[in-house]
């Protein structure tokens, strides 16, 4: 197999072989015949690529999420780089999985394992009842869902949207919600708990995974709240959970984006389903705050209009603080956090 070469550091007249992720590919008609136009993509960038007229016929069928194998030469076409493919092999399944796949797709700076480690001591430490603990471990373990969720997104744009998203998304949401249980501990922890790592299960099948995030026809049809209900009433039947706490869990998911307006199945109606909510949704707005304004960089800047939210996003100037400060804060925290955990 090809060494993987950076699209971003292409030039016009390399000569290349290399693999690359497909993001997009259709056929279309030119006065030479029928043509492959592709869109390639790795984590530097992407390159469009033509593969014309007879070598194009070679190949019925080409889709987004496919690996392949490339050669072929570059040029400027329009003061864009322009791959004209002179040979393409699609990558078997084997070869797939053997490939590091942070060189092709953004990914989540922390490893998946670790954050599903993570969420599983959280677990051991929060599920004193059996049946939630069940539950929960059930579908975690699950021969279908866990591999699905090591590396899917949280989202095709909005947040969290690289591989590992998910999970990152549901760790964090679980932290704080776990935080606001202390703040309020008439809260049941546990119903909440289990509502915020299991909300978004659902899009494990609503898109097309960790190398196409295209939404699947179950998901343009049902929304990933409506597959996460139909996904987990199996495990729930087998939980051993009373029927009290599993209709107080599925209120969770099905409430958990707040409004009607927003694709709620229903409204908040308990003080953990509002806590749900709001967790999730200052998740995912932080999160596309870092993205877009990344908070690494110095000084103001704001960001292009975002249409999706309706504003433009400020990276404001940081407040000084002293030399050894912020270490110290953390160090506070963590302390802090483990005293938590000790109490749970």
């Amino acid at each position: 197999m090809a060494e993987h070469q950076n699209i971003i550091a292409l030039t016009a007249s390399d000569e290349i072989r290399s693999v690359y992720l497909i993001n997009q590919a259709s056929m279309q008609q030119s006065r030479n015949g029928p043509y492959w136009r592709l869109e390639l993509k790795d984590a530097s960038g992407t390159l469009e690529a033509k593969i014309w007229s007879p070598l194009s016929q070679s190949f019925p069928v080409l889709t987004a999420g496919q690996m392949v194998e490339v050669a072929g030469r570059l040029s400027l076409f329009r003061d864009q780089l322009q791959l004209t493919v002179e040979g393409l092999r699609v990558l078997s399944e084997e070869e797939v999985s053997a490939l590091p796949m942070e060189d092709y797709i953004l990914s989540s700076e922390r490893p998946a394992a670790d954050m599903l480690a993570d969420i599983e001591a959280l677990c051991e430490e929060v599920f004193t009842h059996k049946p939630w603990k069940k539950f929960v471990r059930s579908v975690l373990s699950d021969k279908r869902i866990r591999p699905l969720l090591l590396r899917a997104p949280a989202a095709k744009s909005m947040h969290h949207a690289y591989a590992g998203g998910l999970l990152e998304h549901l760790l964090s949401v679980a932290g704080l919600c776990m935080h606001m249980a202390e703040h309020y501990p008439d809260m049941d922890r546990q119903a909440l708990l289990a509502g915020a790592l299991l909300h978004d299960i659902g899009k494990i099948d609503e898109m097309g995974g960790m190398l196409t995030t295209e939404y699947t026809d179950e998901g343009r049809f049902l929304g990933h709240i409506a597959q996460g209900l139909i996904m987990l009433e199996p495990f729930l039947q087998k939980s051993g959970l009373e029927p009290e706490l599993a209709m107080h869990f599925k209120h969770l998911v099905a409430s958990h984006h707040g409004e009607r307006e927003y694709g709620a199945i229903t409204l908040p109606a308990t003080p953990e389903a509002f806590a749900l909510h709001f967790a999730d949704n200052m998740d995912a707005k932080v999160n596309q705050c870092r993205c877009i304004v990344p908070v690494q960089d110095e000084g103001m800047a704001w960001s292009p209009y975002q249409n999706l939210l309706g504003r433009s996003l400020c990276r404001p100037v940081r407040t000084p603080v002293p030399a050894g400060s912020e270490e110290k804060r953390k160090g506070k925290a963590e302390k802090k956090d483990e005293r938590q955990c000790s109490l749970l």
